[in-house]
């Protein structure tokens, strides 16, 4: 990352699949946000051709404040850059610096019917809970798929719930290329197998609307009072525990490699209390999490450098995103 204008370098290699994922700008990313995508998005840099979206234009769906948006947007780079992601590697931008996200989104309007749309689940979730439904909110599902389409995309990194999405841009693709001529790939999801499921403080899936999250970049400080708080039950030290029933011990298979053998072995026939076990998970959480922690703290001091690397990855997806709309302008007659 010394240089960022190596960013412009070939990243479209041959032989090479191409994949997108979008995240959100909308708050801090949590440990759950990591073992659950983020480290898989660094494990996968290497083996196809990456493009990684800060979604912001999807964020003002609900995040309607410019101020904090523009901030977000670069402390999600920032995320990005200092758990490994390397800009030589992968194009990193903006969803808004690629303005044939929105110019195909209104096409795919007007190949869309509302009932269709009325199947997205965050619209069925939001109309259960009688919430008032944006527009935006209602049309995402078909900025996701101009999100996808435009790059020719191979796969999708996504959660076995999220298949839907993949879906909606299959279904958007084929009506397309049925109507107009063929235009679009048919992307397929990315489900990646063994990803952890991390439960919050709570004990519920860890969620930011749970607010039982444990911040990636936490403080040392506050990351001790935060694991030190996670929810037990009564169980003395001397008493066996279940280990797949604690809270604890599912974050200790995730950083207590070392550890694991004899903690499984104590809980199972007893011996280790609670507040032990989360001594240990907090001293093998943060040195986990100190060199992500260390090294966003130094990428953090240049936010020129993160904002040129966006500039250079905005250029770059829109080379490729431009090239597909002419394509689709000439099959639509508005060329």
């Amino acid at each position: 990352m010394d240089n960022p204008d190596f960013v412009m370098i070939k990243v479209m290699n041959e032989g090479k699949k191409i994949l997108l994922s979008g995240v959100k700008p909308t708050g801090r990313p949590h440990i759950g946000n990591y073992f659950g995508a983020m480290k898989q998005f660094v494990d996968l840099q290497d083996n196809y051709n990456c493009f990684f979206m800060l979604a912001d234009y999807h964020a003002i769906t609900k995040e309607q404040n410019s101020a904090e948006l523009r901030q977000d947007t670069l402390d999600l780079a920032i995320d990005y850059l200092a758990i490994g992601l390397d800009p030589g590697k992968v194009t990193l931008f903006k969803q808004s610096s690629v303005s044939a996200h929105t110019e195909l989104t209104w096409i795919f309007n007007c190949l869309t019917t509302m009932p269709y749309l009325m199947r997205a689940h965050a619209f069925k979730d939001a109309e259960a809970k009688n919430h008032e439904v944006s527009v935006g909110l209602f049309d995402y599902p078909l900025l996701m798929s101009a999100d996808i389409l435009l790059y020719d995309v191979d796969v999708v990194p996504v959660g076995a719930d999220q298949k839907q999405h993949i879906e909606i841009a299959r279904d958007t693709a084929e009506k397309f290329n049925r109507v107009y001529g063929e235009a679009f790939k048919l992307p397929e999801p990315l489900i990646m197998p063994d990803v952890a499921v991390v439960p919050g403080l709570d004990g519920e899936k860890m969620s930011k609307s749970y607010k039982n999250t444990i911040p990636l970049f936490v403080n040392e400080t506050e990351l001790k009072q935060l694991v030190m708080s996670i929810k037990t039950d009564s169980k003395t030290p001397e008493e066996p525990k279940n280990p797949e029933e604690c809270n604890v011990f599912a974050l200790h298979k995730l950083v207590s490699g070392a550890d694991f053998p004899e903690l499984k072995k104590r809980y199972v026939e007893g011996g280790i209390g609670y507040k032990e076990s989360k001594e240990i998970l907090f001293k093998n959480l943060n040195a986990f999490l100190a060199p992500m922690r260390e090294r966003r703290e130094e990428i953090a001091k240049d936010t020129d450098k993160i904002r040129k690397i966006l500039e250079l990855g905005g250029e770059k997806a829109k080379q490729v995103a431009d090239k597909k709309m002419n394509k689709v302008r000439e099959l639509v007659g508005v060329n």
